[in-house]
C-alpha cells in the first residue's frame, strides 16, 4: 500500500517527485530503525559477530523486494517473496537441525506449487525482447527476495536470546546505512545529497509511517515470536501476508494490480497450504518446541549458520 501511495497517481500528489525503490527502502529502514532504537532499554545493546551477516542479508532482502514491488505487479513480488517458508523449512532442517513433520513438508510443497503457478502465469508471452527481459528480471528479484528472506528468519531464530527490539533496530538501521553508502560510492557526494533530499514533506510523513507501521512493529512482533516458535512454523504463519497484500494494492491501483487467473490459482494453493497446516484434522498432537534452549545449543546454531 505504501509503495503504491508513493509511486502511483492517486490524486494525493505523493507520486511527485518520483522516488526510486531503493530510496524508499533507505528511508523505510531509517525511520523504522530510529523508532525501534528509541525503545531499546539499557543492557539490551549487545553484539555477536553473527549479527553482521544478518544485517547484510536483511539489506539485500529489502532491496530485492522493493525493487520487484516497484517495477512489477504487487501480487507477483509479494507471492514470490513469500516462498520464504519453503526455503526456511529446508534450511532450518538442514542447517539448524530442527525437526520437520510430514504435515509441514506437505504445507511447503503446496505453497511452492502456488508460487510456481504464479511465476508461470506471469511469465512474459507476447512482448518485445526488452520488456521480456525486464519482466523476467523482476520475477527473479521477487524469487530471490524470498530466498534471502529465509536467511533473515534463520538469523533471527539463532539470535532469539537477544532483545527483539534491538535486533529489529540493527536490521533496519543497517539497511539504511548500507544503502546510503552504496549510493554515496556509486554516484558521488553531490548526487547522494540530491538523492536523499528528493522526498517532499508529505512524502517524508508517508515514509516515516511506512518505516514504523510496516517494518518496525511487524518485525518486532515476528522476532519475539521466534523465542517460542520454530523458524519454519513462524514462516508458515506469515503466509497470511501474501493473501492480503494484493487486496490492498488492488484497492488502490486496480489498473496495474488486478489479479490474473494464475494469481488466483497460486494464491488458492497457498491458502490451501495454510488450511492444511492449521485446520485441526484428526492427527497426533505434537508438543510445541521449548521456548528455552541451552546456551550450548544456541552456539551450535550459530556455527551451523556460519
Amino acid at each position: 500500500m505504501f509503495m503504491r501511495l508513493l509511486r502511483e497517481p492517486l490524486g494525493l500528489g505523493l507520486e511527485s517527485p518520483a522516488l526510486s525503490p531503493l530510496l524508499i527502502a533507505f528511508y523505510r529502514g531509517l525511520f523504522g530503525g530510529l523508532f525501534m532504537l528509541a525503545l531499546v532499554r539499557r543492557g539490551q545493546h549487545t553484539f555477536r559477530p553473527v549479527m553482521i551477516p544478518m544485517v547484510v542479508t536483511f539489506t539485500v532482502m529489502s532491496g530485492l523486494y522493493l525493487s520487484a514491488l516497484g517495477l512489477g505487479a504487487a501480487a507477483n513480488a509479494i507471492f514470490l517473496q513469500n516462498t520464504a517458508p519453503v526455503w526456511v523449512f529446508v534450511f532450518a532442517v538442514v542447517l539448524l537441525g530442527e525437526s520437520g513433520d510430514r504435515r509441514g513438508w506437505q504445507t511447503v510443497f503446496l505453497a511452492a506449487t502456488g508460487a510456481v503457478v504464479i511465476v508461470a502465469g506471469g511469465w512474459p508471452a507476447t512482448s518485445t525482447p526488452q520488456q521480456e527481459r525486464q519482466e523476467i528480471f523482476v520475477l527473479l528479484m521477487g524469487l530471490g527476495s524470498g530466498v534471502v528472506y529465509a536467511g533473515v528468519v534463520l538469523f533471527l531464530r539463532v539470535l532469539r536470546g537477544h532483545a527483539a527490539v534491538w535486533l529489529v533496530a540493527l536490521n533496519l538501521l543497517g539497511t539504511a546505512i548500507m544503502l546510503g553508502l552504496y549510493m554515496l560510492i556509486a554516484d558521488g557526494p553531490t548526487a547522494f545529497v540530491a538523492w536523499v533530499t528528493t522526498p517532499s514533506a508529505a512524502q517524508f510523513a508517508v515514509l516515516a509511517a511506512c518505516g514504523v507501521l510496516q517494518m518496525g512493529v511487524p518485525y518486532w512482533l515476528f522476532t519475539r515470536s521466534l523465542r517460542s516458535l520454530s523458524a519454519q512454523e513462524a514462516a508458515i504463519i506469515t503466509l497470511i501476508e501474501p493473501l492480503l497484500n494484493p487486496v490492498w494494492a488492488y484497492l488502490l491501483t486496480p489498473h496495474t494490480d488486478t489479479p490474473t487467473p494464475a494469481m488466483f490459482l497460486g494464491g488458492s494453493l497457498i491458502l490451501l497450504a495454510l488450511v492444511w497446516k492449521y485446520v485441526p484434522f484428526q492427527r497426533k498432537q505434537h508438543s510445541p518446541p521449548s521456548a528455552q534452549r541451552t546456551q550450548r545449543e544456541d552456539r551450535q546454531d550459530e556455527k551451523n549458520m556460519a
